[in-house]
């Protein structure tokens, strides 16, 4: 003989989990099923159903037994479900016509400047690459490693105000092969 629901449903309200399980074990397939009929989607019917157990443990007390416990899990399975899909929808909608168009957007800008930067790094390192190689330390310590210039001075073993002269000659020798290696037109464009 089964051992009623109201019997297991007096346990857990006098505290005892243990006879929730056996509630949980009668009722999964009977709200996973309805969870995967109405979402469609396996994924989200296991949610469903893990939501509706918690919701039935929490509002247990609720259950007036004016019905069967089967169909007032079914109701709890049921509007839970209904939460459900219009949530998805909201963000599919969502998704789809405001955030996933933004992000669509930002997503081509972040990588078109992203190729722009790297463009614009590698031609700066080949022309780096490009300097004698004191001129090239002093400029990559400086911009690069943000060293000051009494750190530079310090291991160039000169002093700061003569690596502020090195600099500066520096720069221009790299403004110089910058100004030769980018195609006219841009310049152009840049120097309007």
């Amino acid at each position: 003989m089964t051992i009623n629901d109201q019997h297991y449903i007096t346990k857990v309200l006098e505290g005892d989990s243990h006879a929730f399980a056996v509630l949980v074990d009668r009722y999964k397939d009977l709200v996973f099923t309805l969870a995967l009929t109405m979402t469609k989607n396996r994924e989200e019917a296991e949610e469903v159903a893990q939501d509706v157990f918690i919701k039935i443990y929490k509002h247990l007390a609720t259950f007036k037994g004016d019905s069967k416990f089967s169909t007032w899990i079914y109701k709890v399975t049921y509007n839970t479900c209904l939460d459900r899909i219009k949530k998805l929808k909201r963000l599919q909608n969502t998704i789809a016509i405001d955030a996933f168009t933004e992000h669509e957007i930002k997503t081509i800008d972040n990588a078109l400047f992203a190729m722009e930067i790297k463009e614009r790094n590698d031609t700066i390192q080949n022309c780096l690459n490009a300097l004698p190689a004191e001129d090239r330390f002093m400029l990559t310590w400086f911009y690069y490693e943000d060293q000051s210039l009494d750190e530079i001075a310090k291991v160039m073993d000169i002093k700061p105000n003569h690596v502020k002269v090195k600099l500066f000659r520096s720069r221009k020798k790299l403004a110089t092969i910058l100004r030769s290696q980018l195609e006219p037109e841009i310049l152009q464009h840049y120097e309007r």
